[in-house]
């Protein structure tokens, strides 16, 4: 086991070093100049000079590249090209929004689709199943912005009773996590009810029930436990997806996240803030493949990794 865990994490430093490559290169390569930019045309020639002086862009880019990366390494991104704040400051501003607006989405969506996809597998065939799926096929069709403005006019400007926007209001969570929870959970419930009509076709789901176990027992103890293996990869996904930044719901809810912060760096073209939002995705996809990864040896007995093998 420890061998396995340090040979994933020597590939994780190699996955973040070409995130940082990839990153460097990508935005580097985009039109436009962001001093020019960050003066908003007004400066001379002379000044935008020195501005490029200070900031380092007048170097070979494989300069500006190993510098970026030995401050990256000590997590330090340097200042927004945008309000001059040190983006560091800017990114503990918005990731705790994130933390707890991606947390709170993903219990909602995994009680949900549990729940439902359970639901559903059991009563197979069924107008619950049908109904169920047909719910699940709509929640994932409709586009994000839309169910979230839906939610806006409904609940926010015809009840009057949740806020449409801002942080401000105690129930600012509750439209967004909605939007966020229903449609991650409706992913998930497809994919546990096709997991979980598999696990009860085995011998085992027959065995327990000619033993005269309760159905409710089977599906609990037996079913959802063989499940687990696909809910968990599906788990981990959802939580990649919504840390990162859920960059649509956090825009029409007014969030201030690490979406939003994501999305404006690229509106003004703040290269620094670009830089360490991509890299701060790369290292929680990175994270939370290596953590689903461990356990599953915890929930099925039947993998176990052994001097680094499945």
């Amino acid at each position: 086991m420890l061998k396995y865990i340090l040979s994933r994490l020597g590939q994780a430093v190699i996955v973040l070093l070409l995130a940082t490559i990839v990153t460097f290169v990508l935005v580097n390569v985009a039109p436009g100049d962001p001093v020019i930019t960050m003066l908003q045309k007004r400066a001379d020639q002379a000044q935008i000079d020195r501005v490029r002086r200070e900031l380092g862009l007048d170097k070979p880019l494989i300069n500006q590249y190993f510098d970026f990366l030995t401050k990256a390494i000590r997590f330090d991104f340097g200042n927004s090209y945008s309000n001059r704040i040190p983006v560091m400051q800017l990114i503990k501003q918005a990731f705790p929004v994130t933390i707890k607006l991606g947390l709170w989405s993903l219990l909602f969506a995994a009680i949900f689709g549990i729940t439902v996809g359970t639901l559903s597998a059991v009563f197979r065939g069924t107008l619950i199943d049908k109904f169920i799926m047909l719910l699940a096929i709509f929640q994932i069709s409709a586009p994000a912005f839309w169910f979230a403005m839906m939610l806006q006019i409904f609940f926010g400007l015809h009840l009057k009773i949740l806020p449409v926007s801002g942080m401000s209001h105690p129930l600012w969570m509750v439209l967004p996590v909605t939007v966020l929870g229903l449609r991650y959970g409706a992913m998930s419930a497809r994919l546990i009810r096709t997991s979980m009509l598999d696990a009860l076709s085995q011998d085992y789901v027959r065995t327990a029930k000619a033993k005269g176990v309760a159905d409710i027992l089977v599906v609990m103890k037996h079913v959802l436990k063989n499940a687990s293996i696909p809910i968990m990869t599906m788990l981990g996904g959802m939580l990649r997806s919504m840390l990162s930044g859920a960059v649509v719901v956090e825009r029409v809810f007014g969030i201030q996240g690490m979406g939003k912060l994501a999305i404006d760096a690229v509106m003004s073209r703040d290269i620094n803030i670009i830089q360490a939002t991509c890299l701060y995705s790369a290292f929680l996809f990175v994270i939370i493949n290596l953590i689903v990864d461990l356990t599953y040896g915890l929930l099925d007995p039947r993998i176990r990794i052994t001097g680094g093998a499945k």
